[in-house]
């Protein structure tokens, strides 16, 4: 069975990524890309499944790990009554394509180790055809898909497995790289591990020395900053919103969903991660991404787009696979990328200009793309939509869906005045006050005096936290000084924050699910713009306590549980941990800065 979640983590080449155990076995790997049909795939089954172990064979076993300082190394030391070995785990794109290296090191004694590879290609199910070529070295096909296992330990069959074993004395070493190409091409090269080892090392402690971003909490900076480059599908410069599929928001339950895509949802706080971190290279290429997946009609706008661009992410089950812990069922592709929501049309227009506010120069087509959008988002702000949570159930006003919309059109006006590019601005400043006065009126519960959900509801969503960062309204207004305390008073718990009451709404899903950690992190920003600067470095290091051992979290938090659950590691729990960091740390950079120089007044200013 496979462990935890927060044991696992993460080795990745900006291509794909694996997720190792704290038992040496990587238990989740999709080959080619991140997109790709897994091939290890005991993360959401069994051993039968697919996955690649090495470990002591004694069964009395101490485990700690680290990653080497700024790079996305792993180091797995194993301690025995015999003696102590560290594994070291990594992945290179370098020459011979994309590999797997494990280097096994003698520390103390002497360590009885077993290695155990079993592949199965398309999630699972297909057992390849594996050939020795030698007693070092095993090459396995199927279909389009071909590995080669090249290891200084000999290795055999066994049951369907590939098995070595071997011997490490203090100072010894064993290699083992596992290289990926298609079928129909030779077979990789054999490389230099220690060599490899170095290379990759210099190159992640390069790429991190950029970062730019001074606070108390540096270090778990640093790691989301790696975790979100890892994340990144170097060729097109897209981000995954995580490198898995299915692992569950409820343990046993069916929200179960796939992350390996890109989400328009998070786009602006993925520029202003990057760029408050100094890496304006990235941010572009982002940037660039995100105009080139959208490029096209307005009306067949997508809420995410595959890792270059693709649109077709049909949702499909696995039925072979029982699922992480039994939760079922195992998805691949996600139907919602078909949904309307409103908010993504606003994260496309304050994507692109804080994009121009930070200096990053937009492709020439990209404000006649943005006029265009425009012009659609005119005809269809009034629909009923999904909302930023994608609910399955019956499309609302969402409240939220509807305050992007609004910015949408403040983001335009913002761009043509600032940047002095043609438009009608005074169109849109009309449209901007309508949907203000809309939005103020429908979506705000008069006799509780807070903002609600959706039109004429009653329930929260913690969306809600991000009005006063994207500029809807300042921070001092009472309404949204309420609103924050209705959310603290009914969707959070222990510092925790729902990102809406499952039990109550009609979503299409059973109920329940863990505490979502990304609104966490908002809720750090509400404090930090209500004044309240204590409360938001107290839940600050809260959330930060939640990471694993190796400074990773997935997308949500059982509280009941105390551990980590949703799919990992979490491109949105990164993002916002970087952000909030940076709001912390930079007075003159506050959390609002995405609605900087917003024209709402405050309540008492507006009715006076």
């Amino acid at each position: 069975m496979a462990q935890r979640i927060e044991h696992y983590a993460l080795i990745g080449d900006t291509r794909t990524a694996a997720l190792v155990g704290r038992d040496g076995s990587i238990d989740w790997l999709c080959w080619p890309r991140f997109d790709s049909d897994a091939c290890f795939a005991g993360l959401l089954g069994d051993d039968s499944h697919g996955h690649w172990r090495i470990a002591p064979k004694s069964g009395d076993v101490r485990v700690t790990r680290r990653y080497r300082p700024n790079t996305l190394i792993l180091e797995t030391r194993f301690e025995t009554p015999a003696g102590a070995v560290t594994l070291i785990d990594f992945m290179s794109q370098r020459g011979a394509g994309s590999r797997i290296t494990r280097i096994v090191r003698g520390e103390r004694g002497s360590v009885e180790m077993h290695a155990q590879l079993v592949l199965r290609f398309g999630y699972g199910a297909v057992v390849p055809w594996v050939t020795r070529l030698d007693r070092h070295t095993i090459v396995g096909v199927a279909g389009p898909d071909k590995v080669v296992l090249r290891s200084d330990v000999p290795l055999r069959g066994e049951n369907m497995r590939t098995v070595g074993d071997f011997t490490l004395a203090e100072g010894e070493s064993r290699h083992f790289v596992l290289a990926y190409a298609p079928s129909s091409e030779k077979p990789p090269e054999p490389t230099r591990p220690d060599e490899d080892l170095r290379d990759v090392e210099e190159e992640w402690r390069r790429w991190a020395s950029r970062g730019r971003i001074d606070c108390p909490w540096n270090e778990a900076v640093t790691r989301s900053l790696i975790t979100l480059k890892a994340l990144t599908f170097h060729p097109t410069g897209g981000i995954v919103a995580a490198p898995t599929t299915s692992l569950p928001e409820k343990l046993g339950g069916p929200r179960n969903w796939d992350y390996r895509f890109c989400w328009l949802r998070d786009s602006t706080m993925t520029l202003l991660a990057l760029m408050n971190a100094g890496y304006y290279d990235e941010a572009g290429r982002w940037r660039d991404w995100l105009l080139r997946a959208v490029a096209g009609s307005p009306n067949q706008m997508q809420i995410m787009y595959g890792i270059a661009g693709e649109r077709r992410l049909t949702e499909w089950e696995l039925p072979w696979l029982p699922g992480y812990e039994g939760s079922a069922p195992v998805r691949v592709g996600n139907a919602a990328h078909s949904q309307l929501q409103l908010d993504v049309l606003g994260e496309l227009m304050d994507t692109l200009h804080q994009a121009r506010v930070g200096g990053i120069e937009t492709a020439t087509y990209g404000w006649t793309l943005e006029i265009e959008f425009l012009k659609h988002l005119e005809k269809i702000w009034q629909k009923k939509d999904s909302g930023i949570w994608e609910v399955r159930g019956e499309k609302q006003h969402f409240t939220y869906s509807k305050v992007m919309a609004w910015v949408a059109f403040d983001r335009a006006v913002k761009s043509a005045k600032a940047f002095k590019l043609p438009g009608d601005v005074a169109r849109w400043e009309q449209l901007r006050r309508t949907i203000h006065a809309d939005i103020c009126d429908k979506g705000f519960d008069k006799d509780r005096g807070v903002f609600v959900r959706s039109y004429g509801a009653k329930d929260l969503d913690a969306s809600l936290l991000l009005l006063p960062t994207v500029g809807f309204l300042p921070p001092t207004d009472p309404r949204i000084i309420r609103t924050v305390e209705a959310i603290e008073r009914g969707l959070v718990l222990d510092g925790l924050v729902l990102r809406y009451d499952t039990h109550e709404a009609d979503d299409g899903m059973p109920p329940g699910e863990g505490f979502f950690l990304a609104c966490s992190f908002w809720l750090v920003d509400a404090y930090l713009m209500l004044g309240r600067r204590d409360d938001a470095v107290t839940l600050f290091e809260r959330l930060l306590s939640l990471r694993n051992d190796v400074g990773l979290l997935s997308e949500e938090y059982d509280l009941k549980a105390k551990r980590q659950i949703g799919n990992f590691p979490q491109a949105l729990s990164h993002l916002a941990l970087v952000n909030s960091a940076s709001n912390l740390a930079h007075s003159e950079k506050p959390a609002e800065q995405r609605g900087d120089g917003n024209e709402q007044k405050p309540l008492q200013e507006a009715t006076a």
